[in-house]
C-alpha cells in the first residue's frame, strides 16, 4: 500500500520540484522574491491539472489545462503588478506584456524586476513544461521522457541568465536527486527470465549492450565539448537583442544648451533634494567625439524600481542624495537626476550602468513626476596633486578624437600641456584656467562643437564673434585640449541649482568637462569665467588661418534607425499520431535532433556572415582589417590566442608557430627563430597591413583581394594543423561571434 502511494504521489512531486529548480535559476537574475513562487506555482497547477484529469480522454486535458493556464497568468501578472506599483488597467497591462515579454525579458537591466512584462514568459513556460512533463511522465508512464520538458526549461533559464550570475549549484542538485528520486521509487522489478526462449533472452542481452556501447560513445564523443566548456563564459543572448534607440536630441543634448541659454526664465523642472545645498543635476554623460559632434553612445535597457549598484573606488565614499523631480518644459527622453541615481519609482526608465544616464522610453511630458535616490560619489580630492591618469584599452574610448583635428588647436594643447608642467592634474588645472582667462561667456552664441566651430571660438577674432561662446564651447574645448594632453575626458551636460530644491530654469543648464584620474575617479572642472570679469587676451597664439566667417550653428545630425532583426519563428509541436513508448521515443529524439541541427546551422550561417562583412564588403582599408580579425580569430580556435599588444610583425611570427604541423621536431609550442620563415600568405597579409597603417591612400580594392585569399589560406593551414575534434568543430564554433561584440564594446582585442 505504502509503496504504490509513492509510486502515484512521488513523479508528480518531482516534476513539480524540477520546475521550481528551473526557477530558482532564472530567479537569481531578479530582483526579490516574487518570480520563483509564481514559476513553481505554474508548474504545479499544471501537474495537478493533468493528474486531476488522468482518467479523462487524451485530447480534454490540453484544453482545460490551457484554461487554467490562463487563469493562472492573469493573477500572477494582477500580483506582479500591484507589488510593482504599476498603475494603469490590467487589461492594458496584459496586452502591453502579451506583445513585448520577450524582448523586454532579454532587454531588462539586470537586477530585473518582476513586472507583467518580465514574468508572463517565465510563468507560460512553467506551466507548458508542467503539462507536459506530467501527460508524458504519467499518463504515458514514462518518466525518464517526463523529465524532458522541466529539463529543458532549466536550460533556458542557464542560457537566459547567462554569465549575470553565480553557477546554480543548489537548482542543478536538486533536478539530479528529483530525477534519482522518482526513477528509483517507480523502478520495477526484474521479471524472471528463465521461462523465455533462449533466441529471445540473447536478443534483449544484445540490444542491452549495444545500448551500453552507444552511451559510451556518445559519452567520449561529447565529453571533450563539455569539459572545453567548464571553464569557458557563457554567452549572454542580451547582446543580440537591439536595446532602445534615442533621437539626435538624446544622443547629443550639448547642442540644446544655447536655446536654452536663450530662455533663461523656462522652467524646465522642479526638484526638492533632502540636502539644500548646491547641487549638480546630471542630464547625460557624452563620452563619443568624432570631430563633429559629441555623442552619450550610451546602451540603454529596460530597468526596474532598482538599478544596479554605482562602481566606486575603493577609496571614495558614496553619500545617499533624495530627490523628487516633477517635469516642465524639458522635452525629450532623458530624466535629470543627481548622479549616480540606484532607485528610481514612479516612471518606468531605461539605464546605461556605464554612464549613468536613464530614460523614459515613452518621453517627457509636463507633470511627469518620479523620485530618485542617488549614491553622490565623493572622490578624496588631497590625491589629485600626484594623482596619474590611466592608459590602456579599457580607457581609449575617453581619449579618442576624430580624424582632422586642426592644428593650431594640436599647437595650443602642446604649449599648456609645456607651460603647467607637473603631473596629470596640473595639465587639468592649466587648462581650466586659461579658458576661464582668456574667454567669454555669452548666451546668445549660436551652437557648434565641430573642429571649425572650436578654432573660431579659440582663435577667432574677438570684434568679430570669436573667443565667446556657451558652457557649450567651453566644455567642449576643454575636453578637446585635454584628450590631446592624454587625459581621460568625457562631457556632462546638466544643470546647476543653487540650493538642491526649487525650480530649475533654463539659465540653469550647463555643460561641463570631467577628467577621470586613478585611484581618484572622475573629476569635474569647471573652466567658466567667474562673473564680471573681463578676458585677457592671449598672451601667445600658436600661427593659425584667420577663419574668414564664423562656421554655421551645429544641427542635430538624423538618427539612423536600425533595421529590424529577423525573429524566430517557433517551431508548431507535433502530437503523437497514437500512444506507446516508440511515439514517446520519437517526438523526444526529433525534437533534440531538430534543436542541434537548427543551432549548428544558425552557427554556419552567422560565422560565413561575419567572414562576408568583414572580407567583401566596405572600403579596402576595413577589408584588410577584417582579413586581420579572421586571422586573430583563427588563432583563439586553435587555443593559440595572441596578446592584444603585439605589433603585426609579432603576430606574424606567433601565427607562424601556431601554424606548424605537430609534427616537427620541435616543440609546437615554441616561437619562432631566426631562419624560420612565416607562410607566404601571412607574410603578404602582414606586408598589407601595414601598408594600411602607414599609407592608406594605397589600399585599394586589389590589396583588398589578396588580404582577403591571403586571411583564407593561412585560415585553412592553421585548420590542418588541428586535431580531427577541432577540426570538425571549426566552423560551428560561436567564438568568433561573441568575440567581435566584445570588439564592438571596446572590450576585447
Amino acid at each position: 500500500m505504502v509503496m504504490r502511494f509513492a509510486r502515484s504521489a512521488v513523479p508528480p512531486l518531482v516534476l513539480v520540484v524540477m520546475i521550481a529548480a528551473a526557477a530558482l535559476a532564472l530567479g537569481r537574475v531578479y530582483a526579490g522574491a516574487v518570480l520563483v513562487p509564481l514559476v513553481a506555482g505554474a508548474g504545479a497547477g499544471a501537474v495537478l491539472v493533468s493528474v486531476a484529469a488522468r482518467r479523462a480522454p487524451s485530447w480534454l486535458v490540453a484544453p482545460v489545462s490551457v484554461v487554467g493556464m490562463a487563469g493562472y497568468t492573469l493573477g500572477a501578472l494582477w500580483w506582479a503588478a500591484d507589488r510593482a506599483g504599476l498603475p494603469g488597467p490590467l487589461r492594458d497591462l496584459v496586452v502591453e506584456a502579451a506583445r513585448n515579454g520577450i524582448p523586454r525579458l532579454l532587454t531588462a537591466l539586470i537586477p530585473v524586476e518582476p513586472t507583467p512584462d518580465t514574468v508572463i514568459v517565465p510563468v507560460v513556460a512553467g506551466w507548458l513544461a508542467g503539462l507536459a512533463g506530467a501527460e508524458l511522465g504519467l499518463r504515458w508512464g514514462r518518466l525518464l521522457i517526463g523529465y524532458g520538458p522541466p529539463v529543458l526549461l532549466f536550460a533556458g533559464a542557464l542560457y537566459v541568465v547567462g554569465p549575470n550570475a553565480a553557477p546554480a549549484l543548489v537548482p542543478a542538485l536538486m533536478i539530479v536527486i528529483a530525477a534519482a528520486a522518482g526513477l528509483a521509487v517507480t523502478g520495477r522489478p526484474a521479471a524472471p527470465d528463465a521461462d523465455l526462449p533462449r533466441s529471445t533472452r540473447l536478443a534483449l542481452q544484445t540490444r542491452a549492450v549495444l545500448a551500453a556501447l552507444a552511451a559510451i560513445a556518445l559519452v567520449a564523443a561529447t565529453a571533450p565539448l563539455i569539459t572545453g566548456r567548464v571553464e569557458a563564459t557563457p554567452v549572454d543572448p542580451r547582446q543580440y537583442v537591439q536595446p532602445p534607440q534615442v533621437d539626435s536630441l538624446d544622443e547629443n543634448p550639448l547642442i540644446r544648451i544655447s536655446g536654452w541659454a536663450l530662455n533663461p526664465d523656462q522652467k524646465l523642472f522642479d526638484v526638492r533634494s533632502d540636502r539644500a545645498e548646491p547641487t549638480r543635476i546630471r542630464l547625460a554623460v557624452l563620452s563619443d567625439y568624432d570631430g563633429i559632434t559629441w555623442r552619450v553612445g550610451a546602451v540603454y535597457r529596460g530597468a526596474g524600481r532598482v538599478l544596479p549598484a554605482p562602481a566606486t573606488l575603493p577609496g571614495n565614499a558614496a553619500a545617499p542624495v533624495s530627490q523628487r523631480i516633477e517635469i516642465g518644459d524639458l522635452s525629450g527622453r532623458l530624466l535629470p537626476a543627481v548622479p549616480t541615481p540606484s532607485q528610481v519609482d514612479g516612471v518606468r526608465v531605461a539605464y546605461d550602468p556605464a554612464t549613468g544616464t536613464m530614460i523614459e522610453p515613452d518621453g517627457l511630458r509636463p507633470g511627469l513626476a518620479y523620485s530618485v535616490s542617488s549614491l553622490a560619489e565623493q572622490p578624496d580630492l588631497n590625491l589629485l596633486t600626484a594623482a596619474e591618469v590611466p592608459f590602456g584599452d579599457g580607457i581609449a574610448r575617453m581619449l579618442a578624437l576624430g580624424a582632422g583635428a586642426p592644428d593650431p588647436i594640436r599647437a595650443l594643447s602642446d604649449r599648456l600641456a609645456t607651460e603647467s608642467g607637473g603631473g596629470a592634474y596640473q595639465r587639468a588645472l592649466g587648462i581650466e584656467e586659461y579658458l576661464a582667462t582668456h574667454y567669454k561667456l555669452v548666451a546668445d552664441a549660436p551652437s557648434g562643437h565641430a573642429y571649425p566651430n572650436l578654432a573660431f571660438f579659440l582663435f577667432g577674432p574677438a570684434n568679430g564673434g570669436g573667443r565667446e561662446g556657451t558652457s557649450e564651447q567651453f566644455a567642449a574645448s576643454y575636453a578637446v585640449l585635454a584628450r590631446m594632453m592624454g587625459l581621460p575626458t568625457r562631457i556632462v551636460v546638466g544643470f546647476r541649482s543653487a540650493t538642491g530644491t526649487g525650480p530649475v530654469r533654463g539659465a540653469d543648464a550647463q555643460a561641463w568637462p570631467e577628467v577621470f584620474f586613478t585611484d581618484v575617479g572622475w573629476v569635474p572642472f569647471d573652466p567658466l569665467p567667474k562673473p564680471d570679469t573681463v578676458p585677457e587676451p592671449p598672451e601667445q597664439e600658436p600661427p593659425k588661418p584667420e577663419p574668414p566667417t564664423p562656421p554655421p550653428s551645429e544641427a542635430p545630425l538624423p538618427t539612423l534607425e536600425p533595421a529590424a532583426s529577423p525573429t524566430a519563428t517557433p517551431l508548431a509541436a507535433v502530437a503523437p499520431g497514437g500512444s506507446g513508448a516508440a511515439s514517446a521515443y520519437a517526438i523526444g529524439g526529433s525534437g533534440v535532433v531538430i534543436v542541434v541541427l537548427a543551432a549548428m546551422c544558425a552557427l554556419v550561417v552567422l560565422r560565413r556572415g561575419l567572414s562576408r562583412r568583414r572580407l567583401a564588403t566596405g572600403p579596402p582599408g576595413e577589408r584588410v582589417a577584417g582579413a586581420w580579425l579572421e586571422v586573430r580569430d583563427a588563432l583563439r580556435l586553435a587555443g593559440r590566442p595572441a596578446a592584444a599588444h603585439l605589433s603585426a610583425t609579432e603576430l606574424a611570427a606567433h601565427a607562424a608557430a601556431a601554424a606548424r604541423p605537430a609534427v616537427s621536431p620541435r616543440d609546437p609550442a615554441a616561437p619562432l627563430v631566426a631562419g624560420d620563415d612565416p607562410p607566404p600568405e601571412l607574410a603578404t597579409l602582414v606586408d598589407l597591413v601595414n601598408r594600411d597603417a602607414f599609407a592608406p591612400a594605397q589600399t585599394g580594392d586589389a590589396e583588398a583581394d589578396e588580404a582577403e585569399t591571403a586571411a583564407r589560406a593561412y585560415t585553412a593551414r592553421l585548420r590542418a594543423t588541428q586535431s580531427r575534434w577541432r577540426r570538425a568543430m571549426w566552423p560551428f564554433h560561436p567564438g568568433p561571434l561573441r568575440w567581435q561584440r566584445s570588439r564592438d564594446r571596446g572590450d576585447g582585442p
